[in-house]
This record gives structure tokens, sequence and C-alpha cells, in this order.
């Protein structure tokens, strides 16, 4: 029986034309029309373009139109632009060594290759030009009308190759891609102002805007990512700025109370470029591991900057992908570097915490002004209801009698004065209040000091009068037998006793009287959780954490007020204080002009 995809014909080896070489690359490099814009984009930032608009309609399927103010080209260079590996960013010789976004010399190629391409360019000194390619046919150089720089003009995108349309999402998705492009760009060049417009129905709308930013890079790319991600990211984020063995990381990176359900404010950059690379992103992600829960994210934005030869940007056409020549060092350098930004943040958490807050003490949406008395009416009633001078002794304030409490408003946390529902404090500052739960601060205040012996002497373990026999099933007493050397040097002495029982010998003594059973079980969710996808040094973190809980102020306990307010001082001098070990923010602080706003004294 034939077999139909198996010829009886020799078959003949023969060469491609030149149109199919440009398709075939093509669906490498414009997947979709974010990457032609991408590609253009790309470009004018290589040519030096300090003004960059991009208009585009049908989701860039009809029109996609870049127009930049940068070096342009002349009418003899323009053939030369649109041929297939042809660029002016390198010479060929070193592969390794580039500094632009674009080098393949593909992007024009492949787009006049499967749409109708119209580029116009003018340098410096000399007239502007213009030239045509459509399906891949180029036209003749011909002399056009432009003051300066480049305009790429690309309509029918797979018009050449219609099967690739069938392919591509619906308009809205495609244009929210597009916008997505120009924001990363934007980020990774704060100095160059971006205009996106989109065209629908013959009407024009500016999607997107950023202007130059002044001032050094730090300056300038605070400014960007204020207009871009928000105030509320900046205001909460952190200044990286760590270089070490020939690398640089710079950016700005969020609070840990600043957490994000997804990882759609993480954006990495390498040596200015905007990639996608597993490697960084999962670095990002262990660097936070100690403050969030497994359903959080962190937001930051970075750029490692290095050598171009530690670094291949040549591994794939799209260029999202890179690889390091050493990726462990670049890895250590954005974990280490963010821990440390981190924990020079101290006690700090995001301002978005006591926002979020007076939303949920807010009432509904109601008008107070049309109701409120005038202040005329107002200075009448509080003379009318003002006791006579003789009527009524002032009543006392209640308030905590707390040893040496009066200068402490002063501090960052404040003066305690009250415990409500045995778990919340309820500190005075000189500019608010702040509310503290007692057992998530002191939960990761217990989890610092664990790490901290950890690291200098080793935990202290507390032998058990009587060892406490914890009946397990025997999938969970081999688990936890598996890493009980790992768990001794951590205070924590398990043994067998026999069947699928185990014996626990000794506790950490941080930890005081504690319930070991529940503690032991704790420890087998954290290694259930972590698998087999975590290093032997974040399985321990891990495990600290869960035990830390264990050693907290408990929730229904009622504090003495020196208690209280020995907790607020550790909480100010102990770094990551601000959040809990699963992110969650461990005090809220309302200003006191907020507080009179939801009275309506503002």
């Amino acid at each position: 029986m034939a077999t139909p995809n198996i010829s009886t014909d020799r078959p003949v080896i023969r060469p491609l034309d030149e149109a199919a070489i440009n398709r075939i690359a093509a669906g490498e490099v414009v997947e979709r029309p974010a990457s032609a814009v991408k590609e253009l984009v790309e470009n004018a930032i290589d040519a030096g373009a300090t003004r960059i608009a991009v208009e585009f309609a049908d989701g860039g399927k009809t029109l996609i139109r870049v127009t930049d103010d940068g070096c342009g080209m002349t009418g003899a260079d323009l053939p030369l632009a649109i041929a297939r590996h042809a660029t002016s960013k390198i010479d060929g010789t070193d592969l390794l060594n580039i500094h632009s976004f674009g080098f393949r010399g593909e992007a024009l190629a492949s787009l006049g290759s499967v749409g109708r391409l119209v580029l116009i360019s003018r340098a410096q000194g000399h007239d502007a030009a213009q030239i045509t390619v459509a399906g891949g046919r180029i036209g003749d150089v011909r002399p056009a009308a432009l003051s300066r720089g480049t305009v790429v003009e690309l309509r029918d995108l797979f018009y050449a190759t219609p099967a690739r349309l069938k392919f591509l999402r619906t308009d809205r998705a495609e244009a929210q891609a597009i916008a997505e492009v120009i924001r990363r760009l934007a980020m990774a060049e704060p100095h160059i102002g971006f205009t996106l417009t989109e065209t629908t129905n013959g009407e024009a709308r500016v999607i997107f805007r950023a202007d130059p930013q002044s001032g050094d890079f730090f300056d300038a790319l605070h400014g960007r990512l204020t207009g871009i991600l928000g105030a509320d990211f900046t205001s909460n984020a952190l200044r990286i700025d760590i270089p070490r063995d020939g690398m640089h990381l710079t950016g700005y990176a969020a609070l840990p109370t600043y957490s994000r359900g997804s990882g759609a404010q993480q954006f990495v950059f390498v040596n200015g470029r905007p990639v996608l690379d597993k490697l960084l992103l999962g670095a990002l992600r262990v660097a936070y591991f100690d403050f969030l829960s497994r359903d959080r994210h962190p937001a930051a934005v970075l750029n490692l900057a290095c050598d171009s030869e530690r670094v291949d940007v040549n591994v794939h056409p799209a260029k999202a992908e890179v690889r390091f020549r050493e990726p462990d060092a670049a890895r250590s350098l954005i974990i280490t570097g963010l821990r440390t930004a981190l924990s020079g943040a101290g006690h700090r958490a995001s301002t978005t915490v006591a926002g979020e807050t007076l939303a949920v003490m807010r009432p509904g949406p109601r008008v107070y002004q049309m109701d409120r008395p005038s202040q005329a009416t107002f200075a009448r009633a509080f003379t009318f209801q003002a006791p006579a001078p003789e009527g009524f002794a002032e009543a006392p304030t209640a308030r905590l009698d707390a040893p040496g409490d009066a200068g402490e408003t002063s501090h960052p946390l404040g003066a305690a004065r009250a415990q409500v529902h045995e778990n919340y404090i309820i500190a005075q500052t000189d500019t608010g209040i702040v509310i503290v739960d007692q057992h998530a601060a002191h939960e990761r205040l217990v989890y610092e000091r664990l790490k901290r012996q950890m690291a200098d002497t080793g935990i202290t373990a507390q032998a058990l009068l009587i060892p406490e026999i914890v009946e397990l099933s025997p999938t969970d007493a081999a688990r936890i037998l598996d890493v009980a050397p790992t768990l001794a040097e951590i205070g924590l002495t398990v043994e067998p006793f026999g069947g699928s029982a185990i014996a626990v010998r000794e506790t950490p003594a941080i930890l005081g009287t504690i319930n070991a059973a529940a503690l032991i079980r704790d420890v087998l969710d954290e290694l259930a959780d972590t698998g087999h996808s975590a290093n032997v040094r974040a399985k321990i973190d891990a495990v600290l954490s869960r035990m830390a809980c264990h050693g907290s102020v408990r929730s229904g306990r009622q504090m003495r007020a020196e208690e209280m307010n020995a907790l607020l001082r550790e909480m100010e001098a102990t770094p990551h204080s601000g959040q809990c070990n699963h992110g969650r923010p461990t005090y809220v602080e309302l200003k006191l002009h907020d507080i009179e706003r939801l009275f309506g004294r503002r």
C-alpha cells in the first residue's frame, strides 16, 4: 500500500526565489501587527529619534505608520534599506558586540514581502526620497516631500500571505498588543517622546502619549513610570542602583505590600532592550519569596546592563529572548540586589494600604456639600453648645498610662493608646493614627529573628522534657524524616518512633512553649507546597516562616501597654516588618487630615 506522503520520484533540490525567502523570514520576524510596530519603532530609536509617532487602524491590519525625527536616509540608501540582511548597525565581524535594537537587517524586507510598504526618508543635507514595496515587488526611488527623519507606512499587512490573517485575533486584542509594545519601549527610553494614535471609522484618537522626560536617568525614568504605571507605583517603589562584577542593575521595584494579582507589572530589560526572559523573571520572583504568598506577584521595572559580549541577543529573530554567558551572576545580582533594597526599606508599607482602608470606611456615594450648614451656622451652633465657664469640669481624657510614652508619638509608628478586639493595637503619631495587627506583625518579627540566628550562630534548640509523639501517615512520616537533617539545623529535631509515628525531641528555643504536633503538620504543608521546585535554602526559609507563626503573639491575647510599645519599637527597627510573611500589611497608617475628611471636617 502506497504512503501518500512518500513519493516514488526522486525529489529535486532547487533554490527558492527571493520573494519566497522573504515571506518565510517574515513568519519569524512579523508574527502579528504588534511585531511590525516593534521592529519599526526600534529602527527609529536606533536612528537617534527624539520623538516617535505611531498610527494604526483596524488593529494594525490595514495601516501602520511610524514617523520619527531621526537621522534619516538618502535616496541611495533606500534600496539597501529594504534589501534582506542589509543594515547600518553592524558590519558582520562580531555578532556578540551589538549595541543597537536592530541588527539583522530583516524587518523592512520582511514587511515589504507580506504587505504594501512605503518608505519616505530625508537625511540632513539631502533631498527627501521614497520607495515602495508591495508583496516583494520593489518600485523605483522617487522624490518626496519630508522635512526630516523617516516615515514608514505599512498597509494591508499579510495581504500577500492571506492565510496568516486567519490566525490574528480581534482588532481590539491586536490594538492592545500594539499599545503594550509602545509602553515597554517608552519605559526603556524615557528621554524619547512617544505618541500612539488609533484611527476608527475615519476618526483619529490618541490612546497613549509620553512626552520626553528631562533630568538624569532616574529622574526621567521616575517621570515616565509615573505616567505609564501611575503615581501609586512610583510612590511605593524603591530606587534600584546596584553595580556588581561588571553588571549594573537599575530601575524601580515596588514594596511587597504593593503586590499584584498577576505579573502584568513586571518589566525586565537587558541593556535597554525589552525582553521576556524566564531566568530574569524567575529571579525577580525569588527575590520576593520571603514577602509574598504564592498567588501574589511583585511589581518592578528593571534594567540589567552589562558588556554586550556577556549576553547574546541573537537567540531568536524577535529578539525577545537573551542568553547570558554567566547566567548565575545575572540571577544572583537581581536576587541579592532586590533583597538588599527591600531590607533598606525597613518597616515601610505601601501608601495604597491606607487608601484602600479609607475607601472601605467611606460611606456610599453621597454629596455632603449641598446639605452642609454654612461656616456661620457652624459658629453659632458651637457657641450655643459650649458649656458655661463655671458649668462643668473638663472630663479627663481616657488614655493608656504607658511608661515613658509621652514623647513616643514622634516615633514612626507612634505610641500605643489602646488594644481592640484583643488583636489590633491603636497607636497615635504626631500626624495621625496607626492600626497594627499584633499577630501578623509579631509573626514577621519572629521570622526575622529566626533568620538572623540561622545566619549568625545557628538556631538554638530547646530539648523537650518529654518527647512529643506525633502520629502521621506513612507518606508524611517518610517526607518529614527525609528532611530531618535540615530540620535539625533550624532547631527542630525529629526521630522515627516506630510505624508511621515520629518523636519530636527538640524545638527552636525562640518559639517558647508550642504545640509540636501542629508545628510538624505546618512544616509538612510547607514542604508539600514548595515541592521539588525550591532549593534547600528556599525550603528552609519557608519552614522558618511557618515556625514563626507558632512563636508569635496570638490573636485574642491581651497585651500590656509596655508590650505594645515594645512591639512598635521592634517593628521600626526590623526590616520587612511592614508586611507579614504572606505579603499582607502588618499595619495601616491613617493621616489626621484623611480621618477628618471621613467626618466631613475638610
